[in-house]
């Protein structure tokens, strides 16, 4: 058999094996049931996933990750639970700490998870719409790269008068399993952010950038293009600098904003796993 073949059906074999990822959490939420500290992230995971599947925004997540120290916590309730000795405390013991790892990775593959079903990559919460839409108040909007449009879905759903352009190439939805493009949440307009600037450049007062590609230059080019026509509009951009999205050049050249405005937009837009993404205004 063709080596590339075989791999396909030996990857295709493995995700038929494995359950799918909220069947996983629904499980472990049974499992550690008795500890808080694991239940609240399984918690918020499930619900976020409902209202990402209810057409809602989802709510800001804590950090998901196993508390540093918790085996050492575990282990002190179950010997709180059981007599020393007692079988059925070994085996509580044996069945939980073998499954704390698991539920370490499924916690820390959320946002893999979100990327996958619901082609959300930047994680839009309901409290930071709200915090988005009083920045931006009712003056016009232009998204670009808006990926499903979860950033104007937002802030038409809070400002339903608002003018905003959701704007998008599409190229995404050329790429295989690859959900972004796919399950638009808001009418999305074909064209690259470089044309979007151009057709509404003198039409709005804020760009929205979220999560620009890893690596490639298309928001140094949008800025580039933004300085160049001498408008007064402010780049919102949401990233992580020399992380996992946006250009070295973008990030190298841009000017970056402090202050008040910018608190509030970070307020609720928090990192809950090992990317550190952010807000910026950027000029």
């Amino acid at each position: 058999m063709n080596p590339k073949k075989l791999k396909q059906l030996k990857k295709r074999a493995k995700q038929q094996a494995t359950p799918p990822y909220i069947e996983q959490m629904q499980r472990y939420r049974t499992l550690f049931k008795d500890d808080p500290k694991i239940l609240v992230m399984i918690n918020n995971v499930l619900e976020s996933d409902r209202l990402l599947a209810a057409g809602l925004p989802p709510q800001q997540l804590p950090v998901l990750q196993v508390p540093d120290h918790f085996q050492d916590e575990l282990f002190a309730r179950i010997n709180q639970s059981f007599a020393i000795g007692d079988p059925a405390g070994d085996a509580e013991w044996e069945r939980l700490s073998d499954a704390l790892p698991k539920v370490d990775k499924l916690l820390r593959d959320f946002r893999d998870y979100v990327e996958d079903k619901y082609g959300m990559w930047a994680y839009i919460s309901a409290p930071f719409l709200k915090d988005l839409a009083d920045f931006v108040g009712d003056a016009p909007v232009l998204e670009v790269m808006a990926g499903n449009g979860y950033v104007s879905k937002g802030l038409r759903r809070l400002h339903p008068s608002q003018t905003i352009y959701t704007t998008d190439s599409k190229a995404w939805t050329h790429e295989a399993n690859n959900q972004t493009g796919r399950q638009p949440v808001t009418a999305i307009e074909p064209l690259d952010a470089i044309s979007a600037f151009k057709k509404y450049a003198d039409q709005v007062k804020y760009i929205i950038m979220a999560w620009s590609p890893d690596k490639l230059t298309i928001d140094w080019e949008l800025l580039q293009a933004i300085r160049a026509s001498g408008t007064n509009i402010t780049l919102i951009c949401i990233g992580e600098k020399y992380g996992a999205t946006g250009s070295k050049q973008f990030w190298n050249h841009a000017d970056y904003q402090s202050g008040e405005a910018v608190e509030q937009l970070n307020r609720h837009y928090r990192p809950f796993d090992l990317i550190h993404d952010q807000v910026y205004l950027i000029h």
